[in-house]
């Protein structure tokens, strides 16, 4: 009982705080601190609070909110017989309170001291009980609120009463008929159910979900009530993820989002959040998702439906993204919001169910509303929602949608010259996108392409100029100078025009990337220009307003990726420039500079080598403090209530944690990323000045690689970690490491090499265990490389280790592909690749460093491959995708080439070459014949029998036509080189007479010269034979060999030397 002059001075102080001034809040504020410390602050805040009528209302509110605050760190230290009365009074004063923001601070208050007692008290769960059956809405109202408040104590405590919960509390009050009582048992259950999403006891409150789904929807339509809505949207984004989730309930939370997405009536914020929840589920439950054809269907119609009937430009996915038209748009526009629209909903789902769901589920229904739409002649908004969700779709569904380029690019094209700026708008964006996500393909349609990118820099829309520069960034970056040269002095004036006439930030930027894509693109050719284009950009490094900065910045980047362009001799007169303005954006606290400046010295030390080691001293140290450095900082976590903070217990001793939560500077992350890539170049390309700071960078990857919770950073530490041998191998062994496949002994390797070695492998190791796919794929690329470095003495000690992991990856019993199949049910349970599994670009890696590892071992290989060919060869299936099917044949392939795999050709490889061969995609049969030839070439004799058969599906390769394809030329050149490694291994078991014109007819090689020496080789050895089958074809034979030793040949040199000695004394020369 607390004294009548406490409950005076308190009533007094809380006063203060209800007033509007606010240096009576603070002064009220520094009175209360050090009463609220002392535990009899606790009966005085409780005798405020029952004093209805004695005190304002407004004073009680303010004393059960701090009470709530305090009660925690004061409720020991009374005796147990006080604390049973404060329980009993708190119930009356609960059952009692007439005023509703009181009653809420008492809930809060019981829901704090559960949290204590945990199941201890009986009364509250009794007295909940009573009040959900009470006559009294009210009351029935009280016991859900309560059973809300107390979600945490219910979750850890009370499993053992969740189906009786279920049934008499939850079940009755989802059906009330008193609205209020229906929400409350719906945030109640709701919350309920995000506490237990992970947990297998959500199963128990899974049946009610379709009528938690049903209330909703009725409240929304009778009383417009939006907020049970949300908080019902946001139990389904927890629940997105729950093991628990099957495809009905799936199908119950997509459909009710949807309707939410759809419902132009309702808060955008609201519909946002709707549109989360259809996209995680997309990603948690890809499969389970895909599989409902109906619903996938009816989500499609509706996203499209959205853009078309938007006004909005569906490019704008592109260009909000981009914080300096944000800005432009905001000076232009003082209404202008940042807030979703119709259209970045829509956009943002479609996106995500582009790269989630399994492209046999997702890209033909999506194709063909696109493709619909696009012929649309009368409509223009159908015409711009479909190129508009192709450009949107691209990245997703890459793959096929590389295979249906020919079917497509017509129709992206026509919609460049549309009459309507805004479909000609999207087109740029689409055509950006698929320049950047179907390389190499798209490079096949530069002459198209380029035209009519340079025609639409001049459109009178600044939105499609700016999406035209975006297109010629994204289409340049793997261009060749052959490709890029008939347009290369007419874009450089256009670009530099641009930059000089256009007065929006955001356009000026988009064209300095195109023009230093454009420079990458043309490589030496761009030497001409780099004068006038730095002069440009040294205008633009020179910008001093920190609203610039990212001009600037773009400038720093496109002189780095000039130096790339045009190599050490022509940007040395630019260097010293360069990197002093790089040096002078670090010395500002802008992270966009620094980020800009990390790039611009990984590319300069790519290109400058050993003459960048200078700078070494003063940027190792710099580069070394940001990776170490933590971009998180602790903050004091928010009161749900946002009230009083400054009241609350955080400073007591008796506090643990104090309340706080870690926020994240995005900002300092990318930068980190871009340190830990410059530091990688560094080591790489400066050769043994490098060593003296390997210690120090070690310790810093290491540490970032194991503890940093970031992907993105786990991924660049895999990718720099390599590096790090390579000074060592530059200072100890002349730049290169002399290794024999298969043999360890005698250790050809120096101690410090030895030493950076291990350690090096020692993280990749790491890493290749880590929960991120894209982490494992990094750290499988580095060890691929360390070993092929320095050789099979890399592996001593940790062979075992590394096949282990890699063997794991292929059966998919890795850590990482164990969190993808632990939210869907039923995926990866037998340990194959799922039938609706897409190419993963890690596999890509892992089937590498197979190869890779072959390569290294020789020999010692061989005992594993009974283990590790089921498990590539089960990628190699027809119902896979295609990047997975002709992943799997290269890799078998590399590994006949490296070691014997005559046991395993009739069991394994034949049947799989075979079937490669007859495959419907090119680089599948590409990699096939490869790989047949590979296993001739190597078995000899033992192939024999098969020859005729093998023969015979090659046969087919050398009829394809469509030499423009870079994959059809490229499998017909292997399918010569095939043919050739086959003659030469059984010259007497081939059938010349037929088959040495179809090989002479589909000469030269087109695309890869690799095997130039393979296919000449064979024609020298046969011409030195007298072979008289060759020489009946002499005139083909001829043509062949002054094409192949032309200058504009792209044969090797020493290979043409043999050429042009055996022209001459055929008399050809």
């Amino acid at each position: 009982m607390a004294s009548q002059e406490d409950v005076t001075q308190m009533a007094s102080l809380l006063l203060g705080l209800t007033q509007p001034d606010t240096d009576t809040i603070r002064q009220a504020e520094s009175a209360l601190k050090p009463i609220l410390k002392d535990p009899r602050s606790v009966p005085a805040l409780f005798e405020i609070i029952k004093g209805q009528g004695v005190h304002a209302d407004s004073v009680r509110h303010v004393a059960s909110i701090l009470l709530r605050k305090r009660v925690v760190s004061h409720y020991s230290k009374f005796e147990s017989s006080q604390q049973v009365e404060f329980k009993k009074e708190l119930l009356q004063v609960l059952a009692s309170e007439i005023e509703r923001p009181v009653r809420g601070g008492v809930v809060g208050i019981v829901a704090q001291l559960a949290k204590q007692e945990s199941t201890s008290w009986e009364e509250l769960w009794q007295f909940v009980a009573a009040a959900a059956g009470d006559a009294n809405g009210a009351a029935r109202e009280l016991a859900f609120w309560v059973l809300q408040e107390t979600t945490e104590t219910v979750g850890l405590h009370l499993q053992e009463q969740y189906s009786n919960m279920r049934d008499t509390l939850f079940a009755k009050g989802l059906q009330d008929g008193d609205p209020a009582v229906q929400k409350a048992a719906v945030k109640a259950l709701g919350q309920l159910m995000s506490f237990l999403a992970s947990e297998p006891d959500v199963q128990i409150f899974l049946g009610q979900l379709p009528l938690m789904l049903q209330v909703s929807v009725a409240r929304l339509q009778q009383d417009e009530d939006e907020e049970t809505v949300a908080t019902v949207l946001d139990v389904l984004y927890d629940l997105a993820y729950s093991p628990s989730i099957g495809p009905d309930q799936l199908k119950d939370m997509v459909q009710f989002s949807l309707l939410c997405l759809q419902n132009t009536n309702m808060d955008v914020t609201t519909r946002d959040s709707a549109a989360l929840v259809i996209a995680t589920l997309a990603e948690a439950k890809p499969k389970t998702f895909g599989k409902e054809e109906a619903l996938v269907a009816g989500v499609l119609e509706a996203l499209f439906t959205l853009i078309e009937n938007s006004p909005e430009s569906a490019a704008g996915a592109l260009l909000e993204s981009n914080p300096a038209w944000k800005e432009d748009e905001e000076e232009d526009d003082e209404d202008y919001k940042d807030t979703p629209t119709e259209t970045s909903m829509a956009q943002g789902t479609l996106d995500m169910l582009a790269c989630e769901l399994p492209k046999k589920y997702i890209f033909n229904p999506s194709m063909s509303r696109c493709m619909s739409r696009l012929s649309n002649a009368q409509n223009a908004a159908a015409r711009k929602a479909g190129i508009a969700c192709l450009g949107v779709i691209a990245e997703g569904c890459s793959e096929p949608m590389r295979e249906h380029l020919p079917d497509l690019m017509p129709h992206v094209l026509k919609a460049a010259g549309d009459g309507d700026a805004q479909v000609r708008e999207c087109a740029c964006f689409a055509l950006g996108q698929i320049s950047e996500h179907c390389q190499p393909e798209i490079l096949g349609y530069a002459s198209q392409i380029l035209p009519i990118v340079f025609q639409l820099l001049d459109d009178t829309t600044m939105s499609v100029q700016a999406t035209s520069c975006y297109v010629l960034e994204m289409f340049c970056e793997r261009l060749e100078p052959d490709a890029v040269r008939p347009l290369l002095d007419s874009l450089v004036r256009k670009l530099a025009g641009m930059l000089e006439v256009s007065t929006k930030r955001a356009v000026q930027e988009m064209a300095v990337a195109a023009l230093a894509a454009t420079a990458v693109a043309a490589e030496a050719e761009f030497t001409p220009y780099i004068a006038g284009t730095a002069t440009l950009m040294n205008k633009l490094m020179a910008l001093q307003e920190e609203r610039l900065y990212s001009l600037r910045g773009r400038a720093l980047e496109c002189m780095g990726h000039m130096a790339i362009a045009v190599g050490k001799q022509a940007f040395r007169p630019y260097f010293t420039a360069t990197m002093q303005c790089a040096c002078e954006g670090l010395a500002t606290e802008s992270t966009d500079l620094h980020e800009f400046a990390y790039a611009v010295f990984a590319n300069l030390a790519k290109v400058m080598g050993e003459e960048f080691a200078p700078v070494l001293p003063e940027l190792v140290p710099h580069l070394v403090k940001v990776i170490g450095a933590n971009e998180g900082t602790m903050e004091k976590a928010a009161d749900e209530n946002n009230q009083f903070n400054t009241l609350d217990d955080s400073d007591d001793e008796d506090d643990e944690n104090g309340g706080y939560v870690l926020h994240v500077r995005t900002a300092l992350l990318e930068a980190k990323k871009g340190a830990i890539t410059a530091i990688g170049e560094m080591a790489a390309h400066t050769g043994s000045a490098f060593v003296p700071y390997l210690e120090q960078v070690m310790e810093v990857l290491s540490e970032a690689g194991r503890t940093h919770w970031h992907p993105l950073i786990k991924c660049e530490v895999g990718e720099a970690l390599p590096s790090m041998v390579v000074p060592s191998v530059a200072a100890y062994h002349g730049g290169e490491v002399a290794w024999e496949k298969g043999d360890a002994n005698p250790n050809p390797l120096n101690q410090h090499t030895a030493a950076i070695t291990t350690a090096v492998l020692a993280e990749l190791m790491e890493l290749m265990n880590d929960e991120d796919k894209e982490t494992v794929g990094k750290a499988c690329e580095g060890i691929q490389s360390v070993i092929e470095l320095v050789g099979p003495h890399a592996l001593s000690g940790v062979a075992t280790e590394v096949l282990k992991s890699t063997h794991e990856l292929l059966v998919r019993k890795a850590p990482c592909q164990q969190v993808d199949d632990a939210y869907e049910q039923g995926s990866g349970a037998n340990g194959e690749a799922d039938e609706d599994d897409d190419h993963e670009a890690m596999m890509t890696a892992v089937c590498d460093l197979v190869g890779g590892l072959a390569r290294v071992m020789g020999p010692h290989f061989n005992q594993y491959l009974n283990d590790f060919l089921p498990g590539i060869l089960s990628y190699a299936k027809s119902s896979r995708p295609v990047s997975d099917r002709s992943m799997a044949m290269g890799c078998v392939s590399e590994v006949a080439q490296e070691v014997d795999v005559s046991d395993y050709w009739e069991s394994q490889y034949k049947p799989a070459i075979l079937q490669g061969l007859a495959d419907p995609d090119d680089n599948v049969k590409r990699n096939a014949a490869f790989g047949c030839g590979v296993c001739c070439e190597k078995l000899g004799e033992k192939l024999v029998n098969d020859y005729p058969v093998l023969l015979q599906a090659l046969s087919p390769l050398f009829s394809i036509q469509n030499m423009n394809n870079e994959s059809s030329a490229a499998c017909r050149d292997n399918a010569v080189a095939a043919l050739s490694r086959m003659i030469m291994a059984l010259p007497s078991h081939v059938p010349l007479a037929q088959v040495l014109l179809p090989l002479l007819q589909a000469l030269p090689l087109q695309t890869d010269m690799t095997e130039n020496e393979t296919v000449y080789t064979c024609l020298l050895g046969l011409l030195q034979m007298n072979q008289p089958e060759l020489l009946a074809n002499s005139e083909h034979l001829k043509r062949v060999f002054l094409e192949a030793t032309s200058e504009t040949s792209k044969v090797a040199p020493e290979i043409k030397e043999k050429l042009k000695l055996a022209a001459e004394s055929m008399g050809w020369a």
